[in-house]
């Protein structure tokens, strides 16, 4: 399972609420949903395809700080504190942040897509476990198709935000066990209680912290989460997905790590990138590297 495995670039293209406009120079042009937003993006290291009359159009614009995540809103353009967007059947409230994002990744819907299918195949209802869930996209589209969702993360307005998502989606009667958290610590006593589940769905961060202060870098303790789910997974899973942003990490190694998590069952691993087709020039632009298996 470990050797020389096939790098693949997934994109979204059933987006209608969203659109990659254009980038280039550092920056990428965005609509989400009514409203055009600029964002840093340190990869677009081509020129813009689009003229600047294009840019000028952007209701907002994020304006990074030297540090990491830090920055702020420049709005030139009146915007609603928060709006509607859907995805196929999925509905959920987007806004802007402080961290620059603003509520959804587009980019992960192939991966919604991909378990969605899963989860539809089993004729059961799989349970599956959302860590770092944030505003609860995947959880959503994975109890839309019929998983038993548990859902933690350490932030409680993205616990509040996902399930003001529910309710927009009309999935309130699913079952969804939203869960205010650290991640790891979560799992630990999901495993000392003995709980199984049948896919795990993990989106960590480079960096955070849980809601009393424990400290997250993803290099140190990835590797004893992966552990940690494995103890918890059941005795035939159906997936396991691990998506990684902002990091200097190849796909290559979230796939060796994973398929030593998985060493011993039955299934395929696949690892890549998460990528954006741009509208303007059609170039790719990548935001994430996972890797994901699947039962055989």
């Amino acid at each position: 399972m470990t050797s020389s495995p096939q790098l693949i670039l997934l994109d979204s293209p059933a987006w209608i609420d969203y659109e990659l406009l254009d980038s280039g120079n550092g920056l990428k042009l965005e609509r989400f949903g009514e409203y055009i937003i600029i964002r840093p993006e340190v990869q677009a290291l081509w020129c813009c395809s689009l003229p600047q009359s294009h840019w000028d159009q952007a209701h907002a614009v994020f304006k990074p700080t030297s540090e990491e995540s830090g920055g702020h809103w420049q709005f030139n353009k009146k915007m609603v504190e928060q709006w509607q967007m859907s995805y196929g059947g999925l509905k959920f409230w987007a806004q802007t942040t402080p961290g620059r994002h603003l509520g959804v990744f587009p980019e992960e819907a192939a991966h919604w897509e991909w378990f969605s299918s899963l989860i539809q195949g089993e004729g059961r209802s799989p349970k599956v476990l959302d860590l770092f869930g944030y505003t609860g996209l995947a959880t959503l589209s994975a109890a839309a198709v019929g998983a038993m969702v548990t859902h933690v993360d350490a932030s409680r307005k993205a616990v509040s935000w996902a399930r003001k998502n529910q309710v927009l989606s009309d999935l309130v009667q699913k079952p969804i066990r939203w869960i205010v958290d650290d991640a790891y610590k979560y799992v630990q006593r999901e495993g000392r209680r003995g709980s199984k589940y049948d896919g795990i769905i993990l989106d960590p961060p480079k960096f955070g912290r849980g809601p009393k202060g424990e400290v997250w870098e993803l290099y140190k303790a990835l590797p004893r989460l992966l552990a940690a789910c494995r103890a918890v997974l059941s005795d035939n899973p159906l997936f396991v997905v691990l998506t990684v942003y902002a990091v200097k990490l190849s796909a290559l190694h979230i796939h060796t790590a994973l398929a030593e998590m998985m060493d011993g069952y039955h299934g395929k691993l696949d690892c890549g990138e998460l990528v954006i087709r741009e509208k303007s020039a059609g170039r790719l632009l990548s935001q994430a590297v996972y890797a994901r298996w699947e039962r055989s």
